[in-house]
């Protein structure tokens, strides 16, 4: 056994030992290997970054202007630049390749004639073609826009519509559109104009020096669209077209201002010491009093400074302005829409109800095909900021049926509702049809839609307090919602009468006119809508209070304007005429 056990112990240290020596070997060669590595190093050059190619020709050749071969003048400042690169704008090709004078010249004059081109964008698109990359910022996006397009060039007009689709909001959607259509950028309008159906009414009406600036076409174009998001009703748009029609009107009065508000407050104060009741909020007292005080029986849109905005009113769905007795009062007091309009619809008004409680086929809705249907639908709207139950309804006759519009969870429905202890006049019709399409959208907080779900034109036979989905939402709708309804009742009226808008109207009223006549007489309800409360919309039971449809405050001093006159008598309690009062009342029958 010693003898084992020696042989081992010697075995094992034989092992041990030439892995040491293996080790030290490895050691010492890897030592080797960094010395001569480093002896390597030490002998090859450094490297040093050097600019890029595209760095290098933007430098040397764009901002040292080096070995240049034309010299460029625009705005009276001269860049030395190379016809090699400038030649990559259809522009500069064509001059220096054709049979142009400036094609063996090495001096160019550009005579810019757009407004809207300076020289910093001048300086970007010329430098953009001796890199391979352009910064546009949303401040400069204009002019870059305008100098591409002069030069023809496709990839920096399509960069700059990119920067305009990510930043279109309050301020910048009104330059963009003109913008666009004057450069012919599809992208860009059709943006802005999607932007513009769904803020118009909630945003401009608290930016009246924003609203002034909508062209009349742009304002004709949103006016029609089927697409509007119309809140509450339709006479929330008929108020925020009166206000914008004033507002261009007077385009040098700032109703933001301190002093004219300030100035506005008194106004109203003389006013109501003297005992007119203008039951209109005090900024847009002088509006009011610019549309009321005329003399004139011919509506506003018959007058010469009326005429420029006839197409715009003509395509309001003014047949739904006449469906709530305080909103048509209010109307006829304006006396800017013809009243043959009014009487006219009033009429078909009539004849619709006289034709359900007669039970006719042809009294109750037919089916439209889509163009009509988008050609005549009520529009309304409503905002929801939070997710919850609400329930709500659009007020105004809607010939005999009250519909609610439930948002339960996910789920948007529609209520016949037919209860004795609502007080209206209810039809007492086992089944009503209506045709409807709804429109939900999400926005974002520069209130660009981020995704909308539409349903298709759906035609519903709804029998007393029936209630039916309209939709069902979409996981990737988030609040806040904007929500959009287009809906028929009744079979829509021939419009034709509304292309003319006559010159004079008859001061002599037959029996039967009178009556109406005199709706504009005394006005319980405020002119405009103020900014707290609105009745187009009414909440049912314990949903959120409904989204508020306000109108812009008008400037607050007009030169010239009088108090109402003549046309209208005003109730007064215990009246105290001030001097003041005589002077600013002198014309008014009190």
């Amino acid at each position: 056994m010693g003898q084992i056990y020696g042989s081992m112990q010697s075995n094992m240290a034989e092992v041990f030992g030439n892995r040491r020596k293996r080790r030290r070997s490895t050691d010492s060669q890897s030592s080797q290997e960094d010395r001569d590595r480093e002896r390597l190093d030490s002998k090859s050059p450094k490297k040093k970054k050097l600019l890029t190619t595209t760095q290098y020709i933007y430098q040397a050749l764009f901002k040292e202007q080096r070995n240049s071969d034309v010299a460029v003048m625009a705005l009276d400042k001269v860049w030395h630049l190379h016809k090699v690169y400038l030649s990559q704008s259809p522009y500069f090709y064509t001059m220096f390749n054709g049979t142009w004078k400036e094609a063996k010249q090495n001096f160019v004059h550009i005579k810019i004639l757009d407004d809207r081109i300076n020289v910093d964008s001048l300086d970007a698109v010329f430098g953009s073609m001796y890199s391979d990359e352009i910064e546009i910022d949303a401040k400069d996006v204009i002019p870059v826009l305008a100098t591409a397009t002069l030069f023809h060039l496709d990839g920096i007009i399509d960069k700059c519509a990119e920067v305009m689709v990510d930043t279109i909001n309050a301020e910048t959607a009104i330059q963009y559109y003109a913008a666009a259509c004057q450069y012919g950028v599809m992208a860009v309008k059709k943006s802005t104009f999607q932007w513009f159906q769904i803020n118009l009414l909630s945003i401009y009406n608290k930016h009246p020096n924003l609203l002034r600036h909508i062209t009349i076409d742009l304002m004709s174009a949103l006016t029609a669209s089927h697409d509007l998001y119309v809140m509450q009703t339709e006479f929330s748009l008929y108020t925020l077209l009166r206000t914008w029609m004033f507002l261009q009107l007077h385009p040098h009065y700032d109703p933001e201002d301190p002093v004219q508000r300030a100035e506005a407050l008194k106004t109203q104060e003389r006013l109501v010491s003297a005992g007119v009741e203008t039951h209109t909020p005090s900024g847009d007292v002088v509006q009011w009093t610019y549309f009321t005080s005329r003399m004139e029986e011919r509506s506003f849109l018959a007058t010469p400074e009326g005429q420029p905005y006839v197409r715009v009113f003509q395509k309001l769905r003014t047949q739904y302005l006449t469906n709530h007795y305080m909103d048509l009062k209010i109307i006829f007091n304006d006396n800017i829409i013809p009243k043959e309009w009014l009487y006219k619809h009033i009429h078909s008004h009539w004849d619709a109800l006289l034709r359900i409680d007669h039970s006719q086929e042809d009294g109750g809705l037919q089916q439209l095909d889509n163009e009509q249907f988008f050609e005549n639908c009520m529009r309304c709207g409503r905002m929801l900021l939070e997710p919850g139950y609400q329930k709500w309804r659009w007020t105004g006759f809607n010939y005999g049926m009250d519909l609610i519009l439930i948002m339960d969870s996910r789920r948007l429905n529609i209520r016949r509702h037919h209860r004795h202890e609502h007080e209206r006049v209810l039809s007492l019709q086992t089944r009503r049809k209506f045709m409807i399409r709804t429109t939900v959208t999400s926005i974002n907080a520069q209130r660009q839609p981020v995704f909308t779900q539409s349903s298709e034109i759906t035609t519903l036979n709804l029998e007393k307090n029936e209630e039916v989905s309209l939709m069902v939402l979409d996981p990737k709708l988030v609040h806040p919602l904007l929500i959009s309804i287009n809906m028929i009742v009744v079979m829509p009226p021939n419009q034709s009468f509304k292309e003319i808008v006559p010159q004079s109207e008859d001061t002599t009223l037959s029996a039967a006119a009178i009556p109406i006549s005199e709706i504009g007489a005394v006005c319980e309800r405020s002119l405009t809508p103020t900014n707290s409360a609105d009745d187009s919309a009414v909440c049912v039971g314990g949903g959120d209070s409904p989204e508020t449809a306000s109108t812009p405050s008008s400037p607050t001093s007009v030169a010239g304007l009088r108090p109402p006159v003549g046309r209208y008598s005003w109730t007064r309690s215990n009246p105290v005429i001030t001097s003041d009062g005589e002077a600013l009342c002198r014309d008014v029958a009190c």
